[in-house]
């Protein structure tokens, strides 16, 4: 997509076009788990089905990822607030998978999404949404689903600083 804008300020930092792309994801294969409440669960519902994985000698076959249903800053604040967010996790699997009791084996949909990197702690991604949208509002797309964060290092592994959250935003 051609477009003149090649970069965006807000509060202060600069966000380039080459931080920000256009992809096509595929679909993957995963298992998953739903609760309402706050974003806090995500820790707790990403460890039960880590442990399920190796109680059943599941193949992970990538990062795990949390599901943002709410696609908005505000709504994302309101549902954590009120203990109302619906917090989606899962592993990417492969092989012939079972789900059990609140987990399930479900395709992850695919397609075109917009991505970029957040390096750093989680709790200081607000700003790189922010710039994320914006972008997004720039070049005239709709949010069309549910937004990933895909987590490929252990942050017990990695300096804070060296955290890396994927951030991937399905569009029309």
């Amino acid at each position: 997509m051609d477009n003149p804008i090649r970069y965006i300020v807000h509060d202060g930092m600069v966000l380039t076009m080459h931080d920000i792309s256009i992809v096509e994801v595929a679909a993957r294969q995963v298992l998953g788990m739903k609760k309402t409440g706050t974003y806090m669960l995500i820790p707790e519902l990403l460890k039960k089905i880590y442990e399920f994985t190796v109680e059943k000698k599941i193949q992970i076959s990538g990062a795990h990822i949390f599901l943002c249903h709410e696609t908005t800053p505000q709504a994302v604040m309101e549902a954590n607030e009120k203990g109302t967010a619906l917090v989606e996790v899962a592993w990417p699997v492969s092989g012939t998978v079972k789900g059990a009791g609140e987990m399930s084996v479900y395709e992850l949909p695919g397609g075109k999404m917009v991505h970029t990197v957040h390096r750093g702690p989680y709790e200081s991604c607000e700003s790189t949404y922010h710039l994320l949208f914006a972008w997004i509002e720039t070049q005239g797309l709709r949010i069309s689903g549910p937004i990933r964060e895909v987590y490929p290092n252990d942050p017990r592994l990695v300096k804070m600083e060296d955290i890396i959250t994927e951030i991937y935003v399905p569009v029309i």
